[in-house]
């Protein structure tokens, strides 16, 4: 469904009358699109004592074609840029009506090193100084250390300061700006996540902590990671489904969707249109099952089984059945839970078992920001999504021994045909109610999926990326 409020207060007069009257205006987000520059031109740097993660920015931001230009507090930047031959200068704040082309489109800052609070005070100075520079849909990124692996209170408190930071950094920087916490474990790579938070494929995911943990191989190329592998998509006819499908077989997976009979139609339709487009040509495949009938886990390992196998398993199939726990009937919580959670559990034993998910593969599950912070009415739902994340949570550790990454996407408010049947008020007040000023969309949430499903994300496992432009809902 259009957002006309977003159209309007961007159009030459709406932005106008928006100015005068102090009406919010939401920026109209900058998203991946073909043929278009995927990352921006500049970087600035600032960092905390010691630093450690120097070596890799300079590899990465040499490696997508930015410069990092270095803040005072990031003092030692300039010298190892020069040694690794990598363009690169000292930060100069831009002046408040600088054109966008004298801006920075990033703001990097290397806490690493933090080891106690009074240590954070560079942190304050490089976004004091920066925050002003950084161009419309920029990208703040903060690096850091999980406080679980510190070696001392002291340090495990500083680095758990740095979630409070970035969070309100987010919320106060605007203009469809992101701002990101990646915990890095040791010298854990950490390109495949630079890559997706400091594109337009993350648009919509700010106010998000994700842990990077090990080792990860880079994709033959990053135009086309999912070369060479095959995924299925559970309810993947229509809305956020179709559009990881679709995103997926961009990418170049070989893709099945997987929906129910009344939507065999939109599910042909859905893959037929894949199959024009991706890259990887015309062996995707439509998948009629219920998901929730006794038989299916085992129908769909023999059908998968059957074209070779799979790396990708997307969890996206969900209903709801709303309504407050004293007018909820038990029918309505038994199919809430049977499909968005039980499932799950059931289709991946019985892939699991029969090695059907080949080894190094991924496991991405669609969860909920009400999941997260709960919703009235959604008791069922809520607890279903909750139980994914859950899931998620504690099947990390037992399948990394496999090499299986399993982890969660929870969108908040997507424009999707179950959006646009709400009321008007509920509708405006989920597009309005997160730092974005408006809500996401299918992509948003398939460009995360693609992102968590990639080579690149080897050593990320037991996370939850929230896609909801950081929602006031939930932490």
């Amino acid at each position: 469904m259009k957002d006309r409020y977003l159209d309007f207060v961007n159009s030459p007069f709406g932005t106008s009358l928006a100015r005068a009257l102090g009406l919010p205006k939401p920026e109209v987000l900058r998203r991946h699109r073909p043929g278009e520059a995927e990352f921006g031109a500049m970087a600035a740097i600032g960092a905390g004592p010691s630093p450690q993660m120097f070596d890799q920015l300079i590899r990465v931001l040499t490696a997508i074609g930015m410069t990092g230009i270095a803040h005072d507090s990031a003092p030692g930047w300039l010298a190892l840029a020069q040694a690794e031959g990598a363009m690169s200068g000292r930060f100069e704040p831009s002046p408040a009506d600088a054109a966008a082309t004298h801006r920075v489109d990033a703001l990097i800052f290397d806490a690493t090193g933090i080891t106690e609070s009074s240590a954070l005070r560079p942190m304050y100075a490089f976004f004091h100084d920066a925050i002003r520079s950084l161009a419309r849909s920029g990208r703040i990124i903060v690096l850091g250390r999980a406080p679980s692996s510190c070696a001392s209170p002291r340090a495990a408190t500083a680095q758990r300061a740095l979630e409070g930071m970035t969070r309100s950094l987010g919320k106060e920087a605007r203009n469809g700006v992101t701002s990101n916490l990646l915990y890095v474990t040791g010298d854990a790579d950490i390109e495949g996540a630079l890559r997706f938070f400091l594109s337009p494929r993350s648009a919509y995911v700010s106010g998000q902590v994700v842990h990077i943990d090990g080792p990860a191989a880079a994709p033959a190329s990053y135009a086309t990671p999912l070369a060479g592998t095959r995924a299925v998509v559970t309810g993947a006819a229509r809305g956020i489904g179709a559009s990881i499908a679709t995103v997926l077989a961009t990418q170049g997976a070989i893709v099945t969707g997987i929906d129910i009979e009344a939507a065999r139609d939109a599910l042909d339709q859905t893959m037929l249109a894949i199959e024009d487009t991706s890259p990887s040509g015309g062996a995707h495949a439509a998948l009629i099952a219920d998901i929730a009938a006794p038989d299916a886990p085992a129908d769909i390992a023999a059908a998968l089984l059957a074209s070779g196998g799979v790396d990708i398993v997307v969890h996206n199939a969900g209903i709801t059945r709303d309504k407050t726990i004293a007018r909820m009937t038990g029918d309505m919580w038994d199919s809430v839970l049977e499909i968005n959670l039980l499932a799950q559990e059931r289709i991946d034993d019985a892939l699991l078992a029969q090695n059907v998910l080949r080894a190094g593969g991924r496991i991405v599950a669609v969860s909920s920001i009400s999941g997260i912070a709960g919703n009235r009415g959604q008791t069922n739902y809520a607890t279903s999504k909750a139980g994914v994340i859950g899931r998620v949570q504690s099947m990390a550790p037992l399948l990394r021994e496999r090499g299986i990454t399993i982890n969660a996407v929870a969108p908040g408010f997507i424009e999707t045909h179950m959006t646009a049947r709400m009321p008007f008020a509920t509708r405006e007040a989920g597009r309005r109610l997160n730092s974005m000023g408006q809500g996401g969309l299918p992509v948003d949430v398939a460009e995360t999926v693609a992102w968590l499903a990639s080579p690149s994300c080897a050593n990320i496992t037991g996370n939850v990326v929230r896609v909801c432009g950081q929602s006031l809902v939930g932490a």
